[in-house]
């Protein structure tokens, strides 16, 4: 049987795009490609051997993607790996990025929550070392 086998893209509405992406280049650090996306290779993990993408659903009433903006609830959110969490996180307090005070740590990593311009709620993920 054909099946599913990673997850080949992420794709985000915008009413401003080019404001967007300006925004997480600055921001998260996300280098844009020519065509105005990025491309996230396996090379690029960091710290190494970590790399892994999660695909999981949750219930309609599930308090994870925060609680929605003008636009209604948010139907989805992207969780980024990064490289040092409490670095990155005391940048975006010094540029204003609205930071959720809760944090999680898990037997696979250290999770924050941030949120963009436009509203959307991100989950910021820095794997433990092996």
């Amino acid at each position: 049987m054909a099946r599913v086998t990673g997850i080949g893209g992420v794709f985000l509405r915008a009413r401003d795009p080019k404001s967007l992406s300006a925004w997480y280049v600055k921001h998260l650090g996300i280098t844009l490609s020519d065509y105005g996306g990025a491309t996230f290779l396996w090379t690029d993990e960091v710290p190494a051997a970590t790399g892994m993408t999660t695909w999981s659903l949750f219930p309609e009433n599930s308090k994870n993607f925060g609680p929605g903006n003008e636009k209604g609830p948010q139907q989805a959110m992207i969780n980024y790996r990064v490289d040092n969490l409490d670095e990155l996180l005391t940048q975006l307090a010094a540029e204003n990025i609205p930071i959720d005070p809760d944090r999680q740590s898990a037997d696979y990593g250290h999770f924050a929550w941030i949120t963009d311009p436009e509203g959307n709620r991100i989950e910021l993920w820095q794997p433990l070392a092996d």
